[in-house]
């Protein structure tokens, strides 16, 4: 994928170019579309530029894991080849970042000119869509895919502008980064502690034609960072210590790999299923692992994920086939505990039902493109091994095909089921086995009986056929048995019931017993019959339990999340889709364009709430089989239509799902009240923690203000400025209190008022530093002059440099005072207060922000410990983050990130447009 220094493609000219080390080359880079080299489609007229082509057109897409591996450079690169082949090529936007080899390769294509927008005073720069449509090129260039248009424009998002071109029937080629998907927009937060606020629609990228990711190794964009190939020297320092540290690359990309990973496998699925292969292709390891609820079921599963270990991105899914006649030793606690196993392991459980368990294995197995298969040795002794036949091991292995079936021994093998369990209903082999009996047994007895007919009565041959009659009843069952009487009747009358050899009776007694003789036949053959089928539906109805036992438990722990749970019912049916339709009533609704006339009669619309499989259901009328929960919530499934017996199991599954979405809600309620919760806490903590902090500076000030009043001393002048000294230091110390209270509390409630404008961040700290008391002046203070102006409030900010300054300076040693520097970094500015201290270790630094927390201080003399809970809050409070780390050498290092002067919702200075790299929010 990537040679030693990272790069994907071929480099720029020279094969040196640093700006070219992520260039992705069609055909070479990891790629996910429909068919081979994207230049050879082209020509043939099924890819992007076929030009001519009516409908809508193509979308590809260059997806890079961070800011400056190279998407830019791959889209303009691939728009020459495009355009030296002889289609018709225009850049729509194409944003250089003021990078030399990326802008060079702008020179030699048409571009369309951008758009000037006025938006508070301001002029932006955007792409002309109305242009890009009148001009109606084959392949237009469009850069930066989730980039947010200034209000104004034709569209809010440039993707939806995108949309526009392609609805027009033009190819579109663009770039995007991962941390903009939105489905992992949380993730990339957490691993770069930088929230990005341009975010696309997974699905959206999903149903692209083709997904290019240009690659690159952290090491190499690391170099090309330290080269000054992305960022202007000023900004290299700040973004290689924070955003582009190796740990965050290395992380983005395999989140970048993952993602392209699923959607190949989505489209390979895609066209298994359109051209109808059976067959596995081994384009991705996928091992499944059977489970029986036997004692051997977690060797199993860890067999399985060791295999599954050993090929990256292999798949591990454990599955429990569940027959309609029961399976011995299928104890739900087992099976619940297994499934946790595998879960843990990094798998899916899945449950299907199938009389066939060889059948239903290989089926799943198929349906999910398993590789794969592993079995446990069989558990039967060899007594039942060579009355049974063949055991579930041997027919899988017989039917598995190109499916790698795995046989793992284990210490319960060969030690046998326990008890031999009754079978259910009748195979039907059994029946023709019960038919070859009826047909053979009647005669092979008659001429034995008659070669003894000197020796036994009529009696004695009736018993003796009776007996054979049961024995085929046993075998195959009802319909064998009749045969087998009528047969036997038959032969009993022409060779042993006088006049033999004649089919008529002459004593009134001989007529009763053949009579009898059938009844009795009959009779012992509905009694078996019965018996099967009665054994069936107990065996029907224990399945049935078992999946519902183990699917309620899961519920009832709040284990099983409804998709999962929709996930199990689309199995355990075989139904195509599954989904969970609410109705909304008519007083719920907006009114969406239609009048009071056309709303009559409607009881209300159906939304979905969960679906699973596609295509989804979105009224009960489209469903092939539909459970109405409640008045308001139906489970519709679409794929084949069930019996009842399936539609009754069916019935709880649609319960279940209602309690499933019940705890989903609740748990949501739950979520908003936790800052409640919160808030008690806090204001219990109060209670307890101001007690004594209250009272101190009060009650020095009442003593100083006390001991002036008094008549009986002669306070001489230096003993009374000292007096007024200590009320007025104390009567300080308690305004600054309460004023902090009140604003943890205001913080609380969220109801602190906030004037953000733009300001000088040296100013700030001036301002700070000159309310600190003497011991602050040998603070070392490097704030350079050419720092963007800064959108906070100054007054709340100017309050957080001096408790972090104060709690700095309380622990630095008097020989190295704190230092406080402050960079650029994208669209942020971040202020670093360093101080030499003791430090705090990491385990105990989400504590420090904790209010009334001093980390072991049990004095009450250094205050309440509301100083960075207090900072941590106004910081996130005016849309910026405070962060801790260690200082280089010992010490502590607080980190105060703030956004730089800008539009709302992400706009850019113009020159300042940093959409290919992060949106506004990344360096």
């Amino acid at each position: 994928m990537a040679d030693s220094d990272g790069r994907t493609g071929t480099g720029g000219p020279d094969g040196q170019d640093p700006d070219s080390h992520g260039r992705a080359v069609s055909g070479r880079a990891v790629e996910s579309g429909g068919g081979p080299d994207s230049a050879r489609l082209a020509e043939s007229g099924d890819g992007l530029g076929s030009g001519g082509r009516p409908g809508r057109g193509h979308l590809r897409i260059y997806l890079g894991s961070a800011a400056g591996v190279g998407k830019t450079y791959a889209l303009l690169g691939e728009g020459h080849r495009r355009a030296e082949r002889g289609a018709d090529v225009v850049v729509g936007f194409a944003e250089a970042h003021g990078r030399p080899q990326t802008s060079a390769l702008l020179d030699g294509l048409e571009t369309v000119p951008r758009a000037r927008l006025e938006y508070r005073g301001s002029t932006f720069e955007e792409m002309d869509l109305a242009a890009v449509l009148a001009r109606r090129p084959e392949i237009a260039l469009v850069d930066e895919f989730a980039h947010t248009n200034v209000p104004g424009s034709r569209n809010e998002k440039r993707w939806q502008d995108v949309e526009e071109l392609l609805d027009a029937g033009i190819d579109v080629i663009s770039a995007v980064n991962i941390q903009h998907l939105e489905s992992l927009n949380d993730v990339v937060e957490k691993i770069t502690g930088v929230p990005q606020r341009e975010t696309v629609p997974d699905a959206i990228v999903r149903a692209a034609d083709q997904v290019e990711m240009v690659d690159m190794t952290p090491e190499a964009l690391r170099r090309r960072m330290a080269h000054g190939n992305i960022y202007p020297p000023e900004k290299i320092d700040a973004a290689l210590t924070n955003y582009f540290r190796s740990g965050n690359l290395s992380a983005l990309r395999e989140l970048a790999l993952l993602w392209l990973a699923d959607k190949v496998d989505e489209g390979l699925q895609r066209y298994r299923t359109e051209h109808q292969i059976k067959g596995a292709w081994e384009a991705r390891e996928r091992v499944v692992v059977a489970l029986t609820g036997g004692p051997e079921g977690r060797t199993l599963i860890r067999r399985a994920a060791r295999i599954a270990a050993r090929s990256s991105g292999g798949d591990l899914l454990a599955v429990h086939v569940t027959k309609s006649d029961g399976l011995t030793g299928a104890d739900p606690a087992a099976l619940a505990s297994q499934r946790r196993l595998a879960e843990s392991v990094g798998g899916s459980y899945h449950q299907v039902i199938g009389d066939n368990i060889p059948e239903a294995l290989l089926t799943f197995a198929r349906a999910e493109n398993a590789t794969q298969l592993v079995l446990g040795a069989s558990r039967r002794s060899w007594l039942a091994v060579m009355l049974t036949g063949p055991g579930i091991g041997s027919r899988t292995i017989k039917g598995s095909g190109d499916i790698d079936v795995h046989i793992v021994t284990h210490g319960q093998m060969g030690r046998g089921r326990g008890l031999p369990r009754p079978r259910g209903a009748l195979t039907l082999r059994r029946k023709l086995v019960g038919y070859v009996l009826a047909a053979a047994l009647p005669p092979v007895l008659t001429v034995a009986l008659t070669s003894l007919r000197s020796a036994l009565n009529l009696t004695s041959d009736v018993l003796t056929i009776l007996v054979a009659v049961i024995l085929v009843a046993l075998v195959g069952g009802f319909a064998p048995a009749v045969l087998a009487a009528i047969v036997g009747s038959l032969l009993l009358n022409y060779y042993f019931t006088p006049p033999i050899h004649q089919f008529t009776i002459s004593q009134a007694n001989n007529a009763l017993a053949l009579g009898v003789f059938v009844i009795v036949a009959l009779l012992v053959s509905s009694v078996v019959d019965t018996a099967a089928r009665r054994t069936k539906q107990a065996a029907r109805a224990n399945a049935e339990s078992e999946l519902l036992t183990t699917t309620a438990g899961s519920v009832l722990r709040g284990q099983q999340g409804l998709s999962a749970l929709l996930d199990r019912a689309k199995e355990a049916f075989g139904m195509d889709s599954v989904t969970l339709l609410e109705r909304t009533s008519l007083d719920d609704q907006q009114p969406a364009g239609g009048t009071a006339g056309e709303s009559r009669g409607m009881s209300g619309s159906w939304h979905v709430v969960a679906s699973r499989g596609e295509p989804a259901v979105t009224r009960p009328e489209e469903a092939d089989v539909e459970v109405p929960v409640a008045d308001t919530l139906s489970l519709a499934l679409r794929g084949r239509s069930l019996p009842a017996t399936d539609r009754r199991v069916l019935g709880a599954f649609a319960s279940y799902a209602a309690v499933a979405l019940d705890q989903q809600r609740l748990a949501a309620e739950a979520q908003a009240a936790k800052p409640i919760a919160a808030a008690d806490r806090m204001r219990t903590a109060l209670l307890a923690a101001v007690s004594h902090d209250l009272r101190t500076p009060l009650a020095s000030a009442k003593a100083a203000v006390t001991s002036l009043r008094s008549a009986d001393v002669n306070w001489a002048a230096e003993d009374h400025d000292e007096l007024l000294a200590t009320a007025d230091e104390s009567l300080d110390q308690l305004a600054h209190l309460v004023d902090n209270l009140l604003d943890m509390s205001r913080l609380q409630a969220g109801a602190l008022s906030l004037f953000p404008r733009p300001a000088a961040l040296e100013e700030i700290v001036s301002r700070a530093l000159d309310n600190l008391d003497p011991a602050a002046r040998g603070i070392t203070v490097d704030i350079p002059e050419s720092l963007p102006e800064i959108n906070v409030d100054p007054a709340i900010l100017e309050r957080v440099i001096v408790n972090l300054t104060e709690n700095a300076l309380r622990y630095s040693p008097p020989s190295t005072p704190p230092m406080l520097t402050a960079s650029a970094l994208g669209d942020r500015v971040e202020l670093r207060v360093v101080d030499r201290g003791p430090g705090i270790p990491e385990k105990d630094r989400d504590r420090m922000f904790v209010p009334f927390q001093r980390l072991g201080d049990t004095d009450n003399t250094t205050g309440v410990g509301l100083g960075l809970a207090l900072s941590l809050g106004l910081t996130e409070a005016m849309g910026g983050t405070l962060t801790a780390e260690d200082t280089p050498g010992g010490g502590l290092t607080m980190t105060v990130s703030v956004p730089v002067v800008s539009e709302p919702d992400c706009q850019r200075e113009p020159g300042h447009r940093e959409r290919e790299s992060t949106g506004g929010n990344e360096p």
